[in-house]
């Protein structure tokens, strides 16, 4: 199943993608959050809606207000390790010991949605195209082997980042975490319609031209030890958002850097699931 959130008629809903793409049928949800809890059974034996076109309903991000801060891990690629390295020495990472971080989202930007500027803060404005993994059931002490059964499902995420704050401040919490910096979408694809683990064709492009070209499978650390190791510590609660990394490709990797400017398109594409599509304003 393909899940979205939209509105329609000023009405948030949840819902499910026809066959097809091109319509949704709602579910008897108050927001995906609770389809989240419910569970992929229960989903699939829902009786949905009729039919709206997706033309007449406006895209929400998929979880428009997580219930927690996304849990981000930093160059999880090694060519994009590779990469930071060039760009900033201080961004160097010369053990596979995962790099986590998080992402305050108030509230996820949806597809079509904006990528905020924030002229007179933020320069060097980057862009991200990562896999999102949504959790579905509370995990704590998770093995590895059973990580799987802890996933409700996947989605695109765009981890947007202010590279002057990320690199001035030396965490990345500031640049990483402001308004308009997460979009999110277009849906969710339920982990029952991807094998496990995803390897996927992940992409970026900038005003068209192609600038990230990789593939999930390549991850330093997989989603099942990252499950296994934050489970180890803290509970992760159905809906946790888990952004696993970005490919090599981004604006700082270029030489000179290709950093976004306001009216740039920023289109994020991740087999199976979907296309996410952002301007800059």
């Amino acid at each position: 199943m393909k899940l979205i959130t939209y509105l329609e008629a000023g009405k948030e809903k949840v819902g499910v993608l026809t066959a097809d793409e091109k319509a949704v049928r709602p579910l008897p949800y108050a927001d995906m959050l609770a389809a989240v809890e419910a569970g992929i059974e229960a989903l699939t034996a829902a009786e949905p809606g009729p039919a709206a076109a997706l033309e007449t309903v406006t895209l929400l991000a998929p979880i428009p207000r997580p219930r927690q801060d996304v849990i981000c891990l930093g160059i999880n690629y090694a060519a994009h390790a590779e990469e930071s390295a060039r760009y900033d020495k201080a961004l160097a990472k010369d053990r596979p010991i995962p790099i986590y971080f998080s992402k305050r989202v108030p509230e996820a930007v949806g597809p079509e949605g904006f990528i905020e500027s924030h002229p007179g803060l933020v320069q060097r404005l980057d862009y991200e195209a990562e896999l999102a993994v949504i959790i579905g059931q509370t995990a704590k002490n998770v093995p590895a082997e059973r990580a799987a059964e802890h996933i409700f499902g996947y989605t695109v995420l765009n981890d947007v980042s202010a590279r002057l704050l990320q690199t001035t401040h030396k965490q990345w919490y500031f640049g990483k975490g402001l308004d308009g910096f997460t979009p999110m979408g277009p849906c969710i694809t339920t982990a029952d319609e991807i094998a496990f683990p995803p390897d996927l064709a992940i992409s970026a492009r900038v005003n068209g031209q192609l600038r990230q070209d990789s593939r999930t499978a390549l991850l330093i650390t997989g989603i099942a030890d990252i499950i296994a190791e934050l489970s180890s510590g803290m509970t992760l609660l159905p809906g946790t958002i888990i952004a696993t990394g970005t490919p090599s490709g981004v604006g700082m990797g270029f030489d000179p850097p290709k950093f976004l400017q306001p009216g740039d398109v920023v289109e994020c594409e991740i087999e199976g699931i979907g296309l996410l599509r952002n301007t800059v304003k």
